[in-house]
């Protein structure tokens, strides 16, 4: 689907501030002009003060990436150089600096993906069947916090609730001090809510499992159908995965979403400060164990076990924060190892262009 968004908007509206402009004063005298990226189609899509341009990454910039975060991200403000203008294209120059990014582990090799850029605030979407999933939210605000990103846990279809009021204490048990919004796309149930959170030029984003309504959220939002979806399935009331790529809007309001396939995985990349805001309750009854080095198993003078046997915390929320902090352990080795493999790989090339270069001078002390 080609991002439409018009050009008579003030470039303001997609979140460009004074403090940019500022910053991109001396690639301007270079001939470069910023860009916003809106689509992850393709070869991808960028929004310039002229309009749509189709992004073209060249070799060499793509070779010269440290890692594929590098490269850019729906949401990315980017510094171009326009090389045509039927079609329009230009070269991406820079990824310009980042602010609130969601940035997960990838299932499939165990690296890092950007999922979008430049976010204010994040919508955890979850839907009011049997999708909730306590475990999945928090990995979702850990995410968040992570990258510096504001979270709201968003509950959609209220219309099919099965039982909305455990649903929502259940949120707020994993989600403490957390705004939850609930919402149905069909009726109209706290799409306002939403629209409120989103100033303009400001830039949230969708985040879910499929099928849960962020596309019909994305659709009620700008008022047309600008996002396929389909129906519901007959079974399970969820509806079928139709979003294949990360795609930014313009919302009437000036607000702008960005509205995401659905993650079937959370990789964890989280810090520890991010790990322990989610689960703060837990982190306060540790500094309370008889031993500063407790495990919270057996260990006599154990708060936190004290707490699970007492009825005040449930021994699954203990479980999953030793999970999630064991996977950001685990992927902090695993970083560290691929950054190391990729310092000896730059030293090889280092040296084997090196060796090229006394070839060439006629030197043959190498």
């Amino acid at each position: 689907m080609t991002t439409r968004i018009t050009t008579t908007l003030a470039f303001a509206h997609l979140g460009w501030t004074t403090e940019r402009a500022t910053g991109f004063s001396t690639m301007a005298s270079s001939g470069l002009v910023p860009g916003r990226v809106v689509s992850s189609a393709g070869a991808g899509l960028a929004l310039t003060q002229d309009g749509p341009t189709e992004l073209i990454i060249q070799r060499r910039f793509a070779r010269e990436a440290a890692s594929v975060v590098d490269l850019p991200a729906v949401g990315d403000w980017l510094a171009l150089e326009p090389l045509s203008e039927n079609p329009p294209q230009a070269a991406l120059r820079e990824v310009l600096p980042r602010r609130g990014t969601f940035i997960r582990q990838r299932s499939s090799d165990g690296q890092p993906q950007v999922l979008a850029a430049n976010v204010d605030t994040a919508f955890l979407v979850s839907g009011l069947d049997d999708d909730l999933n306590p475990r999945r939210i928090e990995r979702y605000l850990v995410l968040a916090l992570d990258g510096g990103v504001t979270p709201v846990v968003v509950l959609n279809k209220v219309d099919i609730a099965l039982d909305l009021s455990r649903a929502v204490a259940d949120v707020h048990a994993v989600a403490a001090g957390t705004r939850v919004v609930v919402t149905s796309a069909i009726d109209g149930t706290g799409l306002d809510e939403l629209r409120e959170l989103m100033d303009p030029g400001s830039t949230a984003c969708l985040l879910g499992s499929s099928g849960v309504g962020k596309s019909t959220l994305t659709n009620a939002l700008l008022g047309e159908e600008r996002q396929a979806t389909n129906s519901l399935r007959e079974d399970d009331s969820k509806g079928r995965h139709t979003t294949s790529h990360r795609e930014l809007f313009v919302l009437p309001g000036g607000g702008l979403i960005i509205d995401t396939p659905g993650l079937r995985t959370v990789g964890m990349l989280g810090d520890s400060d991010s790990v322990r805001a989610t689960f703060d309750e837990v982190e306060r009854l540790a500094r309370a164990c008889r031993f500063s080095d407790c495990q919270h198993e057996t260990e006599p003078g154990c708060a936190v076990q004290a707490a699970i046997e007492a009825g005040t915390l449930a021994a699954d929320r203990l479980a999953s924060h030793q999970k999630l902090e064991a996977e950001r352990r685990s992927m902090a080795l695993r970083a560290d190892e691929r950054a190391r493999r990729e310092a000896d790989r730059k030293l090889g090339r280092f040296f084997k262009q090196h060796k090229r270069q006394l070839r060439r001078s006629g030197r043959k002390d190498y």
